[in-house]
């Protein structure tokens, strides 16, 4: 990790000098400021959302997000904290000013976009299902899945929770507020199917071998997923973007990709 960090300064600090002309009038920063002053980066996380971000059995936080943010944090120069919060509160907390971006598997929607900002994608992911049941998992479309009989679990104030709504109106609906307490309720018999992103689904199978798990082929949805940022601070959002492109175009984030979407060798470390 440490020489892909010092790879990822040297890229950002290329960034910073490569980036677009400066303003013929300075623009106020209070979030970069703030960022500076204290030589802290905050980022928020639930630390449930592997392999975005979880915390490990060590209770060290691990994840492509975890190893985003500290790389982020090594470009600005800064110290990174992570702030742990319930998913749903992220978006909250940034506009509080408790946090300085999140990061937590945010999908960018316009309805999140009118109140944040968002930098990216890093990548793509999209709506799936998991699932005990052979005939769910073999569902092509939502109309497969909109029944009444139906208990799907989704995450409180996600994309997930919106998705149900909207598109299985007469399935039953179930909010949770962590993966992890979804899945017991799946392996317990008492949901039919947790929908979330296709990466939450594909990693439980790794997690969870031999209980007869199950996910969709193909995702319902591709979704984009971002750095959200507040809305205010074009020079912090300018800044954190011009770094994400950075380690796009140097193949860092192609790397994280591979680390943590690819290779199941970290799913060892978790709880």
């Amino acid at each position: 990790m440490n020489k892909l960090r010092n790879l990822a300064l040297g890229v950002a600090v290329g960034a910073a000098v490569l980036a677009s002309s400066p303003p013929i009038e300075a623009q106020e920063s209070p979030v970069l400021d703030r960022v500076v002053e204290s030589g802290t980066l905050r980022v928020g996380m639930s630390a449930t959302q592997p392999p975005f971000n979880a915390k490990s059995r060590s209770g060290e936080m691990i994840g492509l997000e975890v190893d985003l943010a500290n790389l982020l944090a090594g470009a600005m120069g800064v110290e990174l904290q992570i702030v742990n919060r319930p998913f749903g509160e992220l978006l909250g907390a940034l506009d509080a000013g408790a946090v300085d971006m999140v990061m937590s598997g945010m999908a960018i929607t316009p309805d999140r976009a009118r109140k944040s900002a968002f930098v990216g994608p890093y990548m793509l992911s999209g709506k799936s299902i998991l699932t005990k049941s052979t005939t769910l998992a073999a569902a092509k479309e939502t109309n497969d899945l909109d029944k009444p009989g139906v208990k799907l679990a989704a995450l409180s104030n996600s994309t997930s929770q919106q998705f149900v709504q909207k598109y299985l109106p007469n399935a039953q609906f179930v909010p949770v507020a962590e993966y992890d307490e979804a899945v017991d309720m799946l392996l317990a018999g008492t949901i039919d199917a947790l929908v979330a992103d296709m990466p939450i689904c594909v990693l439980s199978l790794l997690r969870f071998p031999n209980e007869g798990l199950a996910t969709l082929r193909q995702p319902f949805t591709v979704e984009p997923i971002g750095v959200a940022v507040p809305g205010g601070d074009m020079a912090f959002r300018n800044l954190v973007d011009n770094y994400l492109e950075a380690f796009e175009k140097t193949g860092i984030l192609d790397q994280l990709r591979k680390t943590w979407l690819e290779d199941g060798a970290w799913v060892a470390a978790l709880p």
